[in-house]
C-alpha cells in the first residue's frame, strides 16, 4: 500500500499562509541555483510569518524539497515546525529578524559579489542602485559560518543598509517580501560584476559617485514603480 502523504496544513500552527510562503521561499531558493547566485546546497533563504521564520534546511538540494519538508523556527531559534535541521545560518536570519523590519532575508554566495568582498572594504558606488541598497554596500570582517561573531559583524555592515558583503563568504539582502530580497540580492551581484569589469580596463579608474548622488537616487528610487507592485 502506497505511504499516505501528511497534509502540511496537518502540521500544528501551519495554515494557509504558512503554506504559501513555504512554497513561494522553494521556488525563491530554486532560483538562486538556476540564476547562478549559489552552487548546489549553498546559500539560504528565509520569509517570517508573523513570529515564525520559515527558512531553508541545512544541506538539502532545494529541488527536492516539498510541502512536507517546511522548517520554521521562532524568532529564538526553537524549532516550531518541521523535523529537518534548519540551516546553519540561522544565527544571521534570526540577527537580521530582531534588529530591523524584514519579512524576508536571501543569503548567497555569488561569485563576483564575494570576489569584491576579498578586495575591498565597502563596494564604491559604480552605480546609482547603490541607493536602493541604502547607501554604500559595506563588506563584514570575516567570521566562521554559522557563529554569532559573524552574524554580529553582518549587523554592524548592514548599519542603515538592506545588504552587505560578507567577507570571502558571500551577500546577505533582506526585504520586505521574498521577491524584493532576492531582487536587491540580484542587484548587489550586477553591481559587483560591474565594478569588476570596469576596473579592469588598462590605464582607467572607473567613474565613482558622489555620496550626495547615490543619496538623490535612493530617494527617487522609493518612490519607482507601481504601488502594491514591489
Amino acid at each position: 500500500m502506497a505511504e499516505e502523504r501528511r497534509d502540511p496544513r496537518d502540521v500544528r500552527g501551519f495554515g494557509a499562509e504558512e503554506a504559501d510562503a513555504w512554497e513561494e521561499l522553494v521556488d525563491t531558493a530554486r532560483r538562486t541555483v538556476s540564476d547562478g547566485l549559489v552552487v548546489g546546497t549553498s546559500g539560504n533563504v528565509s520569509v517570517r510569518v508573523a513570529d515564525t521564520v520559515l527558512v531553508t534546511p541545512s544541506g538539502v538540494p532545494y529541488d527536492r524539497l516539498t510541502p512536507d519538508d517546511v522548517t520554521g523556527v521562532d524568532l529564538d531559534g526553537r524549532q516550531v515546525l518541521g523535523s529537518l535541521v534548519p540551516t546553519s545560518e540561522l544565527p544571521m536570519h534570526l540577527a537580521v529578524y530582531r534588529s530591523t523590519d524584514a519579512r524576508a532575508v536571501v543569503h548567497t554566495h555569488a561569485v563576483h559579489a564575494t570576489a569584491v568582498s576579498t578586495l575591498v572594504s565597502e563596494l564604491p558606488a559604480i552605480h546609482y542602485m547603490t541607493g536602493a541598497l541604502g547607501g554604500a554596500v559595506r563588506v563584514a570582517p570575516y567570521a566562521t559560518y554559522g557563529t554569532d561573531e559573524l552574524a554580529e559583524n553582518m549587523l554592524h555592515a548592514l548599519a542603515d543598509r538592506s545588504a552587505c558583503l560578507l567577507q570571502n563568504h558571500g551577500t546577505i539582502t533582506y526585504g520586505s517580501t521574498l521577491a524584493q530580497a532576492y531582487d536587491r540580492t540580484a542587484q548587489l551581484e550586477w553591481m559587483c560584476h560591474l565594478w569588476l569589469t570596469a576596473r579592469t580596463v588598462p590605464g582607467l579608474s572607473p567613474n565613482l559617485l558622489t555620496e550626495e548622488q547615490v543619496a538623490e537616487a535612493g530617494k527617487r528610487l522609493r518612490g519607482y514603480g507601481q504601488r502594491g507592485l514591489r
